[in-house]
C-alpha cells in the first residue's frame, strides 16, 4: 500500500498534506492494512490520516464506521456521512477540492479489499482457460522447490499405460491454488459478514498452490508404495513432506518480507497454510473436541475445508485433478465445479461454520464421488498401470544403496533417506528413473533390467482379480503368507513339470471406497433450501434415489505372476484359482475359462446363467426347485 511518508499510525498529518502527491514507496503499515476487517473506529481513522484523508475522520467517528462497515461504502454513502454536494453548490471555490476528496476517499478505501496490489499473471491452462494469479503465487512458483514438480508425472506409472497422461504435479498445483482462490472469494461476494480477509484469500492460495510440494517420483508410487517396503515402519506420507517443504521454499528464496510486504503474518500465516495441507497439528485438541488448529479461530472454520476437506472430501483439489486427469486420460468428467461454486454458502452447524450446497444438487455430489470411483478403477488402479508401479519400486528398492544424493551439509543420502532431509529430497524426482535405467555401473545392473523390462513391455502377468467376503486388514505378514498359500494351491490333476515358488507371485490389495473408507461422505455434507438460505439440513441416502450405492466400500484383490512363459501362466492361474476357492473368495470373471475343471467343484461358484436373486431370476420366495439339476415344469397355473 502506497504512503507518502514512513511515519507511526499514530501521527497526525497537516491538513494542507492532503494536497500533495504521494510518493511510490511501500507502507510500514501495509500489515495493519490487511486486517481492516479488525478496525474499530479509531483504526479506521488512523487509515484516513495515513491517507491524507484526516479532515474527514470527524465525520466517519461521529457515524462510528468501523472496518466492516468500510466494505458498504459507496458514493452515496459517502454523503450520507458528511461529504455533500450541497456544500459544493454553496462554495463552488471549493468544488475541485470537495469532489477531488470524495474520490480520493473512495479510491483509499478500495485499495483495502481490492487483492492485487501490482499486475497479476496470466496463465493459459488447458482445463481452466486464462486465469491469473497473484503475484504472491507467481514468486512462490518460480522457486526450485516449486519448479521441481514440472518433472513429477501426475498419474506416476498410468503414463505407460495411457499415452496422453503426460501431466505433471505442476500444472495440478497451479490449478488447486487458482480454483482455492474461486471458492473463497465466491463465499466473500455471496457473504461479506463472513469477514474473510485478504489475507485470508492469500492464505488459502498458497495453501492450493503448495498442497502437492512433498510429492516424490511418480507421485502415489513414492509415498504408497515405495516408501512402506524401503522403510517400514516410517509413518511418512507425502503431506508430511509437503510441510517440510514449504518450510524450506521459504527459507531458501528468502520469501518471509515478500509475504510480510503482502500483508500475511508470521508465523501465524504460515501455521494456517500448513494446516490447511495436513490437518493439525493439535491431535490431542481433536480427540478432547477442542477447537485443534491454531492459524485461524473456529468462526473461520469453513476456511479448513477449501484445499484439502477432512470433513467429507469435497474440495478443490478433487475437482481439479477430476477435471485435469479426465482430459488427459480421454474420460469423460460428469462432475462440473463451476454449479458447486455457483451454490456454495456457509453455515452453521452444530456451532461451527461450514461449506454447504443446495439441498437439489445432492445428486450430482453423489456423481462426483461415483467420477471419483470410475477414475480409480479404470486408470489410477489399471491392472497394467499397477504392475508397472509395481516393477519401478522393486526396482528403486534394488537401487536405493547405490544412489547417492548430496543433502544439507555435503551429507549424501539414498533414495529412501532423501525424505528426512529437503536439500536432497528436492533433488528427487522422475529422472531417476532414466538416471538407473542409462547408468552403467555394476551395482544397479539388477534395478537396470527391471526398468528395461519395462520399456520393451516385458512386464509381470495378471493372473487375474478377485474378492474376499469382507474386507481384510492385510500387513506384510499376511501377503507373504498368502504367496506361500499360492504356491502351494496345486489342484488335482495338474502338471507336475512346472515348480512355483512363493516369489514368483505378486499379490496387490486395493481398497476402493467414496474416500471415506466404508463411510458415505455426502452424511458428512450439509445442505440449505432456497426457503431459508441460513439453516443447514442433512439429505439421508434413501431421499436421494434407490439406486444409490448400498456399500461405499470394497477390496480388491490382484494376483500378478513374474514367470512370463506360456506353460508357467497356465499353471499358476489355475494355482490362482484353487487359491481362490480355499479361501472363499469370489470366483475371478474369467475362472470359468482359465481352469473350467475347477469351478463346478464350488457349489457357491456354479453359474447356470441363473441370476442372483433366484435361479430364474426370480425372487427367493417363488424359486422353483430343481431335479436332477433341470427346472420342474410347472403343470399347474392357479390353485
Amino acid at each position: 500500500m502506497s504512503n507518502n511518508r514512513k511515519r507511526g499510525i499514530d501521527d497526525d498529518l497537516n491538513p494542507n498534506d492532503c494536497f500533495k502527491t504521494p510518493e511510490k514507496g511501500v507502507s510500514v503499515d501495509r500489515l495493519s492494512d490487511s486486517d481492516f476487517i479488525q478496525w474499530g473506529v479509531e483504526e479506521t481513522c488512523q487509515y484516513l490520516r495515513r491517507q491524507g484523508l484526516g479532515e474527514w475522520q470527524d465525520a466517519f467517528r461521529d457515524q462510528r464506521v468501523t472496518g466492516v462497515g468500510l466494505r458498504y461504502l459507496n458514493d452515496a454513502a459517502l454523503e450520507k456521512i458528511g461529504i455533500r454536494q450541497h456544500l459544493v453548490i454553496a462554495h463552488p471555490c471549493l468544488l475541485v477540492r470537495c469532489l477531488g476528496d470524495r474520490l480520493k476517499v473512495l479510491h483509499s478505501l478500495r485499495k483495502l479489499w481490492q487483492i492485487e496490489t501490482e499486475p497479476s499473471k496470466v496463465f493459459n491452462d488447458p482445463i481452466h482457460g486464462h486465469l491469473e494469479l497473484h503475484p504472491l503465487l507467481v514468486k512462490i512458483i518460480d522457486t526450485p522447490q516449486f519448479q521441481r514438480l514440472r518433472n513429477i508425472k501426475q498419474l506416476g506409472g498410468a503414463y505407460f499405460v495411457f499415452p496422453g497422461a503426460s501431466h505433471n504435479r505442476f500444472e495440478h498445483s497451479i490449478g488447486v491454488g487458482y480454483l482455492a482462490g474461486q471458492l473463497v472469494q465466491a463465499l466473500n461476494e455471496r457473504q461479506p459478514e463472513l469477514l474473510i480477509s485478504r489475507r485470508d484469500i492469500l492464505c488459502v492460495q498458497i495453501a492450493g498452490l503448495c498442497h502437492d510440494l512433498g510429492h516424490g517420483p511418480f507421485s502415489h508410487m513414492f509415498d504408497g508404495m515405495f516408501i512402506p517396503r524401503a522403510r517400514p515402519g516410517k509413518a511418512w506420507k507425502h503431506e508430511t513432506a509437503s510441510l517440510a517443504m514449504f518450510d524450506y521454499l521459504v527459507d531458501d528464496n528468502n520469501l518471509q518480507p515478500v509475504l510480510k510486504e503482502h500483508g500475511l503474518v508470521l508465523p501465524d500465516d504460515l501455521d494456517f497454510i500448513k494446516e490447511q495441507i495436513a490437518g493439525p497439528v493439535n491431535t490431542y485438541a481433536t480427540h478432547c473436541k477442542e477447537w485443534p488448529y491454531k492459524g485461524r479461530t473456529e468462526d473461520k472454520s469453513f476456511l479448513y475445508e477449501i484445499v484439502a476437506n477432512k470433513r467429507n472430501g469435497i474440495d478443490v483439489d478433487k475437482w481439479d485433478y477430476f477435471a485435469r486427469d479426465c482430459y488427459h486420460l480421454g474420460i469423460q468428467n460428469n462432475f462440473d465445479y463451476r454449479r458447486f461454486l455457483k451454490f456454495a454458502r456457509v453455515c452453521e452447524v452444530d456451532g461451527q461454520k461450514q461449506i454447504c450446497n443446495r439441498d437439489k444438487e445432492v445428486g450430482n455430489l453423489y456423481d462426483m464421488f461415483h467420477t471419483r470411483n470410475c477414475l480409480h478403477r479404470r486408470a489410477y488402479q489399471h491392472k497394467v498401470g499397477s504392475i508397472i508401479e509395481t516393477m519401478i519400486t522393486e526396482a528403486f528398492l534394488k537401487a536405493d544403496p547405490y544412489i547417492q544424493i548430496e543433502g544439507s551439509g555435503g551429507d549424501m543420502r539414498t533414495l529412501s533417506t532423501s525424505i528426512d532431509d529437503m536439500v536432497a529430497y528436492s533433488k528427487l524426482t522422475d529422472h531417476v528413473f532414466e538416471q538407473i535405467l542409462y547408468s552403467s555401473s555394476p551395482d544397479l545392473a539388477e534395478a537396470r533390467q527391471i526398468l528395461r523390462n519395462i520399456n520393451c513391455r516385458r512386464l509381470y502377468k495378471c493372473l487375474g482379480q478377485t474378492q474376499p467376503d469382507k474386507n481384510l486388514v492385510v500387513t506384510s505378514e499376511t501377503n507373504s503368507h498368502w504367496r506361500e498359500e499360492l504356491a502351494g494351491s496345486t489342484p488335482q490333476g495338474s502338471s507336475k513339470d512346472v515348480s512355483l515358488q512363493p516369489e514368483d507371485f505378486i499379490i496387490n490389495v486395493i481398497n476402493m471406497d467414496y474416500g471415506m473408507k466404508e463411510k458415505n461422505p455426502i452424511n458428512n455434507v450439509r445442505f440449505y433450501s432456497k426457503n431459508d438460505l441460513t439453516k443447514a439440513i442433512q439429505i439421508r441416502k434413501n431421499q436421494v434415489s434407490k439406486l444409490l450405492p448400498e456399500q461405499f466400500a470394497e477390496q480388491l484383490i490382484r494376483v500378478y505372476c513374474k514367470k512370463t512363459d506360456d506353460k508357467t501362466l497356465e499353471a499358476a492361474k489355475k494355482h490362482f484359482v484353487q487359491w481362490c476357492m480355499n479361501r472363499n473368495f469370489t470366483k475371478p470373471q474369467d475362472g470359468d475359462i482359465i481352469a473350467p475343471e475347477l469351478t463346478p467343484l464350488k457349489a457357491s461358484w456354479r453359474n447356470n446363467n441363473e441370476g442372483e436373486d433366484g435361479d430364474d431370476g426370480s425372487s427367493k420366495e417363488t424359486k422353483v426347485p430343481l431335479v436332477n439339476g433341470q427346472k420342474k415344469a410347472r403343470t399347474q397355473l392357479f390353485k
